[in-house]
């Protein structure tokens, strides 16, 4: 299966994982009722997919089982108990001189917890509306193979209520831990799945995400509309069209205009679409892409002296040695080369996005407080423009996080110097200067 190709940086910039604040975007999806579960759902995060088929195929399961809205069918704590009975193998207790033998109730307990395993889920798989799912036919199929395998044939005939002989939890154990171990591992694996989908379905029912359609990879097509930042409880959507005749988007907008809030809403909707999970919009399709790399909070390399400037050179050119494999890329810069002065800042960010307009299978997002550099790059037409806009109230300025077409040159940084009282406290202190500080900050929507 082809995997999508990303890095920390991207995972860091899109708080993935965790934030300073509270938890990340996993957090958002993370309903699973199982540690195995859990697990996995880690996995799939930092592995998105990179396979048209592979993408619409996990999103059509998750999206049957959010039509289905049905619950995750176990009691959880047999699997805690199944674990730690099935940890216990043969080898290992060998290996640590029988010191960690389990007790007589403790493999009675794991025999049950897998005999109740195998009956609930041979009932689940069973149920029409499961058989109904087709893209899920695989897995199911898989599952039944697995339960319904001549060695646990005996396992099937047992009843649930009766109480198992001493001889029959210990041909059990024996089965089950030693002889079909890998199968049960299987089984526990397949499940685990199972419960990934299911909770990433309530997570769409819940917050009414939406599943984008995966498109044929190298075409370069992003259409999403009402795209937005699933973390905020205020949040403003927006639309965006990207193709290969605008494979580019220049972005200009004052500070707190919402510009790094508006492209981490979309780097993650689009790197959260390849994992074949619903995302924070209203509607989305979007070209496969062989990876996605964000740039929005580049650290200084201190550890080899470098400078910011010298960091954010060292990215661009690992983004240049990636485009050269002729793959297709998502690739965003939130303000590039912030590190060193405004002239050569203009001519390089001219130059590079110059450069990333002549890989047509590939989008880029460039954000910048240079204007002048958006003037220069009127004449190539890949490149689009679009801004977000600051409207002034008095000396207030105030943010509607809606994207506009075109270039905005607005600047009012010295405008909330002054409304936040900062000369005033610099030239008469801070006591005479109280009454005037915050009064009048900037208004946010977020």
């Amino acid at each position: 299966m082809n995997l999508l190709r990303t890095d920390d940086q991207t995972i860091s910039d899109l708080e993935i994982f965790s934030k300073k604040s509270g938890g990340g975007i996993f957090d958002i999806y993370n309903h699973v009722h199982t540690r195995g579960g859990e697990t996995l759902l880690g996995e799939l995060f930092r592995q998105p997919l990179s396979d048209r088929d592979a993408i619409n195929r996990r999103s059509s399961i998750i999206g049957s089982f959010a039509r289905l809205n049905i619950p995750f069918p176990y009691h959880t704590s047999i699997f805690d108990t199944a674990e730690k009975y099935l940890s216990h193998t043969e080898e290992e207790m060998k290996a640590k001189g029988n010191r960690m033998t389990l007790g007589e109730k403790e493999i009675q307990n794991g025999v049950n917890a897998i005999l109740e395993i195998f009956r609930v889920t041979l009932a689940f798989i069973e149920q029409p509306k499961i058989i109904a799912i087709p893209d899920y036919d695989a897995e199911r199929e898989a599952i039944n193979n697995l339960i319904t395998a001549p060695a646990f044939e005996p396992a099937l005939k047992e009843s649930e209520k009766a109480r198992l002989s001493y001889s029959a939890v210990t041909a059990f154990d024996s089965l089950f831990r030693i002889a079909e171990r890998e199968k049960i591992q299987q089984l526990l694996k397949a499940i685990y799945h199972l419960d990934v989908y299911m909770s990433v379905a309530m997570t769409a029912l819940e917050r009414k995400f939406i599943f984008p359609k995966a498109l044929e990879k190298g075409q370069a097509i992003l259409n999403v509309k009402g795209v937005y930042h699933p973390s905020l409880k205020k949040p403003v959507a927006n639309d965006l069209q990207m193709n290969g005749g605008k494979n580019v988007l220049f972005l200009t907008g004052a500070n707190m205009a919402g510009k790094s809030t508006f492209l981490r809403s979309l780097s993650t909707a689009l790197y959260i679409a390849h994992m074949g999970f619903p995302v924070a919009a209203t509607s989305m399709e979007f070209s496969v892409l062989d990876g996605i790399y964000t740039t929005v909070n580049l650290p200084d390399n201190l550890g080899i002296g470098a400078s910011h400037f010298y960091v954010e050179v060292l990215r661009v050119k690992k983004m240049a040695q990636e485009l050269s494999s002729g793959g297709s890329f998502f690739i965003l810069f939130d303000e590039l080369f912030r590190g060193t002065n405004v002239k050569d800042a203009h001519e390089a960010t001219v130059a590079v996005i110059k450069g990333f307009t002549r890989k047509s299978n590939s989008l880029f997002i460039v954000s910048s407080h240079i204007v002048e550099a958006g003037e220069q790059l009127k004449d190539s037409s890949n490149v689009d423009f679009q801004f977000l806009p600051t409207r002034m109230k008095g000396h207030v300025p105030e943010y509607t996080y809606q994207l506009e077409r075109g270039i905005t040159d607005d600047r009012h940084g010295m405008i909330i110097i002054r409304n936040e009282g900062i000369l005033d406290i610099l030239e008469k202190g801070k006591k005479e200067s109280t009454s005037s500080t915050n009064a009048q900050t900037p208004v946010r929507h977020v």
